[in-house]
């Protein structure tokens, strides 16, 4: 995507996290070229991502792993300019999303904060209903008036009174196949699961059925995600049960103490 750099009255620094990113790093980096500043801060990677980031920034920092809502917080800390645009290194700005970014910035921001609509990748096919769309993520944001929160998992942008929302699709390609897929989904309901047994929530048998039960028929049905075919019945079903096992890890967790 050929894309002219803008004339910003507000100019935005893009922030990537990274480790091992090489496989869809450049076409995220492609797509925000433009900025006035694009940030990689990478934990320790081994493959061609430092070579990728190379193409397009010299604005690269190296800082151990500490979670992801630390992170990326580290990460607009480092950032020369207040407006920040955050995204995944798997992840990319529509042309229609860029062209309402490029409107925001030209003008005087409505909103400190925007929500974008995350269209998700799964199984060759981009999902447009159930939990996969619009998946609504904030990530353009005045860092003067919200920050990432100290979550380690399922981080999200804390910030000052009403956030807007921008057209647009930030394509994401959340999976490298259903195996990759499901190892990354343990190690997410392992985080889920600890996180709630240091908070102190209790779960049992009642949650562990009824939630995944709940979640199927709110996204495949009421969500329409029938209409995405075999795969988004495979990503809802998936998502079901991630429920189920980040309760039954919680039991897990919570046995293990009364011992």
């Amino acid at each position: 995507m050929n894309i002219k750099e803008p004339r910003v009255a507000y100019p935005v620094t893009v922030t990537v996290i990274t480790l091992n990113a090489s496989r869809h790093l450049r076409q995220c980096l492609e797509s925000v070229r433009w900025a006035d500043e694009i940030l990689i801060v990478d934990s320790g990677s081994t493959d061609d991502t430092l070579t990728i980031a190379r193409e397009f920034t010299d604005h690269i920092v190296h800082h151990d792993w500490i979670g992801y809502g630390p992170q990326k917080q580290f990460a607009v800390s480092q950032a020369r300019h207040d407006w920040i645009l955050s995204i995944d290194a798997d992840e990319s700005l529509s042309p229609e999303l860029f062209e309402n970014i490029r409107r925001v910035l030209q003008e005087r921001p409505t909103f400190n904060a925007y929500n974008l609509r995350r269209c998700n990748q799964f199984m060759g096919r981009w999902l447009k209903h159930g939990e996969g769309y619009p998946d609504l993520v904030m990530r353009l944001f005045d860092r003067r008036h919200a920050r990432w929160s100290d979550d380690v998992i399922h981080e999200k942008v804390i910030h000052d009174g009403r956030a807007g929302e921008l057209a647009g699709d930030l394509m994401h390609k959340s999976e490298n196949g259903i195996a990759a897929y499901l190892e990354k989904q343990n190690h997410y309901t392992s985080l889920q699961a600890e996180k709630l047994y240091e908070q102190g929530v209790r779960t049992g048998i009642v949650q562990l059925l009824f939630s995944p039960m709940v979640r199927f028929i709110k996204f495949y049905f009421i969500r329409l995600g029938f209409l995405d075919g075999l795969p988004g019945l495979v990503h809802i079903m998936t998502g079901c049960f991630n429920s189920f096992i980040k309760h039954a890890k919680l039991m897990e967790l919570n046995r293990r103490s009364r011992r």
